[in-house]
């Protein structure tokens, strides 16, 4: 748990003559950053021999799942709030905790752990549900996540804190990081062809080999916004009929930019990291994504 937060820069908007004015509110945060980290405090634990879900810290929009049945099989986790979608994960069987956001808010939730039987066909380990109210709105999209998996040692974070080391409001370091991450990193078509389902971004080694496919891009982006105290969603759902990654962004005094954009000064641009890059922002694939309307959001991280 994080013990103090950053405060974070406001960004006024007035309307001056039918038209948004923004102006800059900077904060001169004196307090060394910090990396929220997820922890299995083992206060709030729901388990039998074959699972264990650590509940201590759903306040703060994450819970911690491990698969403790030994077995040398593959195993799922579904987590879902009553009455909405269920975010399906495969999950490790080494025993390891492993951390996944709350990212549909305040709410009942129910969390199972599945069992490989044969091909297909899974059988249920454990199942708990339990009500949560998560005290900041933000915190299951400033924590680190099995999809943005980061901490304070990793090269993502000490790529940001160089980036925008002599910046002093969010705006500017989101735009900085949107054009290193589009003019660094590669589509790796070959990865896009090949990839299996459940794979899972290593935002280092995005960085290390500069190249990867959308959810690559976008967990990338999305570790490295979270590192520096903005909050950020990894989306997962579909432009058009191809399933797709990007990015919602939170300014403060804005509120949620969905469909990730980034502010050029004048207007606000979309800022998949994904077409952006493939593209180099051409006419041909900005029409395309126009106002945001092509996308269609399905699991946010």
């Amino acid at each position: 748990m994080v013990n103090k937060q950053k405060i974070y820069t406001a960004l006024a908007v007035v309307v001056l003559g039918g038209t948004l004015a923004f102006g800059i509110v900077n904060n001169n945060d004196a307090d060394a950053k910090l990396i929220p980290q997820p922890v299995a405090s083992g206060t709030t634990v729901y388990s039998n021999s074959g699972a264990s879900i650590d509940a201590s810290n759903i306040s703060d929009g994450y819970i911690m799942v491990k698969y403790t049945g030994g077995a040398d099989k593959k195993i799922k986790c579904i987590v879902q709030k009553s009455g909405d979608v269920a975010y399906t994960y495969n999950l490790n069987n080494k025993g390891n905790y492993e951390t996944f956001p709350l990212a549909e808010g305040n709410g009942k939730y129910s969390v199972t752990v599945y069992e490989n039987i044969s091909g297909t066909k899974y059988s249920t380990v454990y199942s708990s549900s339990f009500n949560v109210n998560i005290k900041n709105e933000f915190s299951p999209f400033l924590y680190p996540n099995q999809y943005v998996n980061f901490n304070e040692n990793s090269n993502a974070v000490a790529v940001a804190d160089k980036l925008t080391e002599n910046l002093d409001n969010d705006l500017s370091k989101l735009t900085q990081i949107y054009h290193y991450v589009i003019g660094n990193i590669s589509y790796d078509t070959q990865k896009a062809q090949t990839v299996e389902s459940g794979y899972l971004p290593n935002v280092d080694e995005t960085l290390q080999t500069r190249k990867g496919i959308c959810l690559d891009y976008a967990s990338l982006m999305t570790a490295m916004l979270r590192s520096q105290g903005i909050p950020s969603k990894l989306i997962v759902g579909y432009t058009g009929n191809l399933y797709h990654a990007w990015i919602n962004v939170y300014i403060n005094g804005i509120g949620w930019v969905d469909k990730a954009v980034y502010f050029d000064g004048n207007s606000w641009k979309l800022m998949d990291p994904t077409f952006a890059s493939s593209n180099r922002n051409s006419a041909k694939i900005q029409k395309y994504i126009g106002d945001g309307t092509n996308y269609t959001a399905k699991y946010a991280y």
